[in-house]
């Protein structure tokens, strides 16, 4: 943002870049994993490396400590971080899911200041995680609790790994 004051055509051209990126993730989204990861390659990767062309010019036109030289310095030294979702299908563009995922924690950090004890800052932090975790696979984490530890007693050590909500 701080860019984009000035230097703004720069910052749209770069953002419509994004878009195109972004483009493609929409249209991904409803396949799987493995054919998600071949459009990467075919319609992402060309527009990263147009990007990266298009970035390198830029750099040479923009003066490096300007809000603008700074961010494209930044891009360019992340490249490599930034590509890795291309290679595999699982992974997601940006870290949108785990931003959203601590967001309450980061708004709450001051009401959860003094837990009383260290053993209740583990007992959140285990709580947080179950939960996520459960919201993220569309369970009712109290359903799957009760359920979990009633079948627990009767389930054999070798087949724990059926009650995960994966399963």
């Amino acid at each position: 943002m701080d860019a984009a004051k000035t230097s703004a055509g720069v910052a749209h051209e770069a953002v419509a870049r994004i878009k195109g990126l972004y483009a493609v993730e929409h249209e991904a989204r409803d396949i799987d994993v493995s054919q998600r990861a071949l459009l990467r390659q075919e319609k992402s990767v060309p527009l990263l490396e147009s990007m990266k062309s298009w970035l390198e010019k830029q750099r040479d036109d923009v003066l490096p400590k300007s809000p603008m030289g700074e961010a494209i310095t930044y891009a360019m030294n992340q490249w490599s971080a930034l590509n890795v979702y291309t290679q595999d299908g699982n992974l997601a563009i940006d870290n949108n899911r785990a931003e959203r995922a601590v967001k309450p924690f980061a708004i709450g950090r001051k009401n959860w200041l003094f837990f009383g004890s260290d053993r209740g800052g583990r007992t959140l932090a285990i709580l947080a995680s179950f939960t996520a975790t459960c919201e993220q696979f569309g369970i009712n984490p109290w359903t799957y609790l009760r359920d979990t530890l009633t079948h627990l007693p009767e389930i054999p050590l070798n087949r724990a790994d059926t009650l995960l909500p994966t399963k």
